[in-house]
């Protein structure tokens, strides 16, 4: 079970014209804004990565905006966001063992990232309406591969409704606005 005191939400790779061009683009920024929006009600912080800004772009714009107000984005030359030192400095020292992962593209930075995650023994929940690939093939592959690797399936509301555990009160109120 998420405890939002445990639980870490990494974003990978939402960028440039990449990010526009992925199966269900539309829908993974929505996912992907409607996560970041709810990460503060539960006092979840979250890291962001980059797969080489410098040629690839920055985080799309309607996204970066959100992420903004957590921190600046990570830079990062591998594959798997472990591999950056400062992405995995900033991991240790949250504290946080449970990571919610997201991003782009499923089958190979998110996969990349999860694997690299499981091994350091960290517990890694894959939000599947929140990842996406170029194919819808590669993307479904990529969250068989994770789960047999031993990561958990959640998707958006699932996850925030078990951070949230109850059918009341002004979080929950505030949360139903973020996902109609």
């Amino acid at each position: 079970m998420l405890q939002s005191t445990e639980t870490i939400l990494v974003v990978v790779d939402v960028q440039g014209k990449l990010a526009r061009i992925m199966s269900q683009t539309t829908q993974l920024h929505q996912r992907l804004q409607i996560l970041a929006q709810a990460m503060p009600l539960f006092d979840i912080p979250v890291l962001w990565l980059e797969q080489l800004p410098d040629k690839l772009g920055a985080t799309s714009a309607e996204l970066a905006t959100i992420l903004q107000q957590y921190t600046q984005p990570i830079a990062k030359q591998h594959f798997s966001g472990w591999q950056c030192d400062s992405f995995r400095q900033q991991l240790q020292s949250s504290g946080r063992r449970q990571v919610l992962l997201a991003g782009i593209e499923t089958h190979i930075c998110v996969y990349q990232t999860c694997c690299d995650l499981l091994n350091e023994g960290l517990d890694v929940h894959v939000i599947a309406d929140a990842v996406d690939s170029r194919s819808p093939e590669n993307r479904v592959l990529g969250l068989q591969m994770m789960q047999q690797r031993g990561a958990w399936l959640t998707q958006t509301e699932s996850l925030l409704f078990e951070l949230q555990q109850q059918a009341s009160g002004e979080r929950f109120r505030q949360l139903l606005s973020l996902i109609k």
